[in-house]
């Protein structure tokens, strides 16, 4: 077991790229503990696989361009304070992921490799080991934090909630082993990550339970926009449902084609850019073709370019395609839209601060405002790092703290039951009712049924994992709701047909 006897000054809730950068970029003067739910290799951000957008050089021409991709991905509703700021420091952040020791792919000569994604206008995404991004950021970033004598890392703990007072966050009550902990701490990051978990399909792992959504809103924290979830447009297709595997952009990017299931390109149908079109238009796009086409699948074609070039571009995806007896180099890859990221959540300023004092939130958990209503390509891990520095310099220019020294401790009867019936109650009504398309009649069925599982579940509280996660779902889907039947109109991945 280990000590956590300290009082902290920073608490960084989830083990994700936005927890994990925050943590390494506070001075080594501040005791800092990070709390994973997972082992610390469990999360979102492990599992990006297209890269990380930015300019690595400063060229203001550069900026520019990114900024106006990212505003038409996100219609406009961009906060552009936020989004300036994500860009024009996106090339200092990214030199500091190469001084932290993440190797992006270089040609033979030692340049950077940039690729494009859908709604980028031009080349500026980063990748490492191919198709595997995420897992080589987290795996070098890990490394870092293990070896940081400032920072504590508590696995397989789960955060239960905020301990406010006077809208002030003092730290977090937790569960871990067989003990009920109050910790203590002068600052506190949530950066749970998304919420996938709550739809029958997401490229999501598990974890993605909502918790710190959950936790911002029970303590009080204002949450914004949370209608915006985006739907990726190519996770391959398998007839079961649950976490899918992630066909990435950037397959698109390199050149491949979307056709329906009688072979057909169609998105000349629906947009000028083609495959390379924003997120919520191809998604939209797939889902109109395969009601049209009386199909629940489309195809992603790369068969027309070079074999060689897609096996050593894309190695995780061609193996994971090969493993359901798919070469992607010979045959179509049947693909879906499913749920891939929460665009809205904690509400949050330029410097990553919540509405309740001393509380940050970092990541896919926040709405910083950066995404508008539709998140463009490769955002998310830049997200994660600009703000993740932010917040840090918000830390390190804290007063530490050496008066308040205490943690509550209890020794309590840890209850199990499973909840796998009422979360898949959550998933079904969610992917049912509030998925891509949404009508009105459907909002109001899901909003009642969630209400109705909230109360069940509160009326029988027991202190468990389970429990706190199928109540974190159950209170995110219902913020999702409400969110989608107050704004009437159609934008970004937020599409109401009535």
């Amino acid at each position: 077991m280990i000590d956590i006897q300290e009082y902290y000054d920073l608490i960084v809730i989830g083990s994700g790229l936005a927890g994990i950068y925050t943590a390494l970029n506070v001075t080594s003067e501040k005791k800092v503990l990070l709390i994973s739910k997972d082992e610390i290799r469990i999360s979102n951000s492990s599992l990006a696989q297209g890269g990380i957008a930015g300019e690595i050089q400063n060229d203001d021409i550069a900026y520019q361009k990114h900024i106006e991709d990212t505003l038409l991905a996100g219609a406009y509703l961009n906060n552009r304070d936020a989004l300036e700021t994500l860009v024009y420091e996106s090339s200092h952040n990214l030199n500091k992921l190469i001084h932290y020791g993440v190797n992006f792919d270089r040609d033979d000569e030692g340049n950077l490799l940039l690729t494009r994604e859908g709604g980028h206008s031009e080349r500026r995404i980063l990748h490492a080991g191919g198709d595997a991004t995420g897992k080589e950021i987290i795996n070098a970033l890990i490394s870092l934090v293990l070896h940081k004598d400032n920072i504590t890392v508590l696995e397989n703990t789960m955060a239960i909630d905020l301990i406010i007072d006077n809208n002030t966050c003092l730290g977090v009550s937790v569960l871990v082993d067989d003990k009920y902990f109050n910790i203590y701490s002068t600052s506190t990051a949530l950066c749970t990550g998304g919420l996938g978990e709550i739809y029958k399909n997401s490229t999501n792992p598990a974890v993605a339970t909502g918790d710190g959504i959950a936790m911002a809103y029970r303590a009080g924290a204002n949450i914004n926009n949370m209608e915006f979830i985006q739907f990726h447009p190519t996770a391959f297709f398998i007839k079961t449902t649950g976490s899918r595997f992630l066909i990435s952009e950037a397959v698109r990017g390199e050149g491949g084609y979307i056709r329906n299931i009688e072979g057909k390109r169609f998105m000349h149908k629906y947009h000028h850019l083609l495959e390379l079109a924003p997120r919520d238009v191809v998604s939209q796009s797939i889902y109109r073709e395969m009601y049209d086409t009386w199909s629940d699948h489309v195809y992603l074609d790369v068969t027309h370019l070079d074999a060689e070039f897609i096996k050593k571009r894309f190695p995780t995806i061609y193996q994971k395609c090969l493993d359901y007896g798919i070469d992607m180099t010979k045959d179509y890859i049947p693909v879906a839209p499913v749920e891939h990221f929460s665009v809205g959540g904690i509400s949050v300023d330029l410097n990553g601060r919540t509405t309740i004092h001393n509380l940050y939130a970092n990541g896919e958990c926040c709405d910083s405002g950066v995404h508008g209503a539709n998140r463009l390509a490769s955002n998310s891990l830049l997200e994660c790092v600009v703000f993740g520095e932010r917040i840090a310099k918000n830390i390190n220019e804290i007063e530490n703290n050496k008066t308040i020294m205490k943690k509550d401790e209890k020794t309590i009867k840890i209850s199990y039951f499973n909840y796998q019936d009422i979360r898949n109650q959550i998933k079904e009504i969610m992917e049912r009712n509030v998925g891509i398309v949404r009508k009105e009649k459907n909002l109001v069925f899901a909003k009642e049924k969630i209400a109705q599982i909230i109360s069940n579940l509160e009326k029988n509280q027991i202190i468990c994992k389970t429990y706190y996660e199928v109540h974190n779902m159950a209170t995110v889907a219902s913020l999702i709701i409400y969110s989608a039947l107050d704004r009437k109109e159609s934008v970004g991945c937020h599409y109401r047909i009535n």
